[in-house]
């Protein structure tokens, strides 16, 4: 339930503040190595909207349900989602952020940040 809260807050917020929001799909897989031994994966699928803020700035959000793949175990299906914000400062360098979380025994949160300059 409290997934399902933030989610809303989030699509909220983003939606009110876009002028225009395109949907779109992302499938990613994801594999987990320690030296060459695999420890686990996932794939998601997620539904998305993304759209721009302001002149210089960008959003998205998206969700949807993610196969976890543990080496050794069982597979289960969680839900997942993620939202960021992207803001260029000068015409190399961007700032972003995202937050995400996957549903499980107890629900996981993540956060990055970070700034990418380009040549």
């Amino acid at each position: 339930m409290k997934t399902a809260i933030i989610l809303g807050s989030i699509l909220g917020l983003a939606h009110g503040t876009a002028a225009f929001a395109a949907p779109y799909v992302e499938v990613e897989s994801n594999s987990s190595f320690t030296g060459n031994d695999y420890t686990g994966g996932s794939i998601y699928s997620h539904g998305g909207y993304e759209g721009e803020l302001g002149e210089n700035g960008s959003w998205f959000v998206q969700a949807g349900p993610e196969l976890v793949l543990t080496d050794g175990a069982k597979s289960e299906v969680e839900f997942s989602g993620k939202a960021g914000t992207s803001f260029d400062i000068t015409e190399s360098t961007e700032l972003y952020n995202e937050v995400s979380f996957i549903t499980g025994s107890e629900t996981s949160y993540g956060v990055k940040a970070g700034v990418r300059y380009s040549f």
